[in-house]
């Protein structure tokens, strides 16, 4: 049974494994509200999951040890037993879907892993590795439905408190349910006022639908830039433990993980993965009541794979104003790009790219259309240049 007492105990045996993560005030992301962040995107491997794959290894028997442990994982838990493994010289075999992250693949084999790449989704891989646990006789180390797990993983909701003892409210990442089960269990347990939110990518709901609906679903397929938390299935204790201990879970779209990504970046100079970045785009963008609270929001992990990030930052910009792409219908003739560029960075924005059309079949025979990419500073500034050229009689197709 999951205890406190367990959860204190893995906080003990993990003083050696983990490190210390304090707590980030965030103040500019959502001012309604006092905003902290508990940046486990810093934590040993860039992830908590060291934390609850550290824990149950070392609960492991000598018989256990000496068969070798094997997981699955979209590539954080994978780095978690691996590193753990190799601190106690256990082998170790991690089942990883081919849609996994390059950097997280190799950096679970430079942590000692052996790896088998498996076609298809988290859930895909975690059958694979129950052939191989079967087959081989090694130790299951589940990524999130495991007492020994799950108390490793609320391990920080008692770091928390002991930062931030009059806390209203915590805001978790939500995939299978590990992390907030045991962050939830720790937290009501202590402190019972504090409100428990969970939030799930929009494209991989499954907590959310199961809570809805008072029982496990599965999904039929998911699809989300957050792919650590992208899981068909919630687990048995996970899905308990969260209807008794979790206040609510909400969803937030691919632009709004985006946009928390970007935000996280520019304002503290922190690299947030997609599943990581949720907790902060729930209260970003008000998907939870946290006006007037002290809210702590766990950033879960930062192991974005760069190309990713480009293209996540890019999406970003877009979303928040940041940088927009107009098209203007011109007449053909000389002085309309100096002019529409004037009125521009009379305006203050920024051509970033120039794309210049003279063939349309709608358009007049004389007639262009000059498609620009600007960067900008929000949507009213957008609003503002494009009132400044129709003002001054260009047409802005969109």
């Amino acid at each position: 049974m999951l205890t406190l007492d367990k959860i204190y105990h893995a906080s003990h045996v993990l003083k050696k494994v983990v490190r210390q993560t304090n707590i980030i005030h965030a103040p500019k992301i959502n001012p309604d509200c006092q905003l902290y962040i508990k940046p486990e995107n810093l934590q040993v491997t860039g992830s908590f999951k060291v934390r609850g794959a550290g824990y149950m290894i070392s609960q492991l028997t000598d018989e256990e040890k000496s068969h070798g442990v094997i997981a699955c994982s979209a590539g954080n838990h994978a780095q978690g037993v691996a590193l753990a493994a190799s601190k106690y010289g256990i082998k170790s075999v991690i089942c990883l879907p081919d849609g996994a992250p390059i950097s997280k693949v190799e950096a679970t084999k430079s942590y000692g892993a052996e790896v088998c790449m498996v076609k298809g989704v988290y859930d895909d891989a975690y059958r694979k590795a129950l052939e191989l646990r079967d087959e081989k006789n090694y130790t299951f180390v589940h990524p999130f439905d495991d007492e020994n797990v799950i108390a490793g993983q609320g391990t920080i909701g008692l770091e928390i408190l002991n930062e931030i003892e009059d806390v209203d409210a915590v805001v978790v990442p939500v995939g299978g349910g590990g992390l907030i089960s045991g962050v939830a269990f720790a937290l009501k347990k202590l402190r019972p006022s504090v409100k428990i939110y969970g939030v799930q990518a929009a494209g991989a709901p499954s907590m959310y639908n199961s809570i809805l609906h008072g029982k496990i679903e599965t999904l039929p397929s998911v699809s989300t830039i957050a792919d650590g938390i992208a899981v068909k299935q919630p687990g048995e204790n996970t899905f308990r433990l969260v209807s008794e201990f979790v206040d609510e879970i909400v969803t937030v779209t691919e632009d709004e993980i985006s946009t928390a990504i970007l935000t996280l970046i520019e304002q503290h100079k922190m690299i947030a993965e997609g599943a990581g970045a949720t907790s902060v785009a729930a209260v970003l963008f008000n998907k939870i009541d946290v006006k007037g609270k002290k809210v702590v929001a766990i950033v879960s992990g930062g192991n974005i794979d760069v190309t990713i990030l480009s293209r996540v930052i890019k999406r970003g910009l877009l979303t928040s104003g940041r940088s927009c792409t107009l098209c203007i219908e011109l007449m053909d003739k000389p002085g309309q790009l100096s002019a529409v560029s004037e009125i521009i960075a009379g305006c203050g924005g920024n051509v970033v790219s120039v794309h210049h059309e003279r063939a349309s079949e709608t358009a007049d025979i004389n007639g262009c259309f000059l498609r620009l990419s600007i960067e900008t500073r929000n949507y009213q500034h957008i609003d503002e240049i494009v009132t400044s050229l129709k003002n001054a009689g260009f047409r802005v197709v969109c």
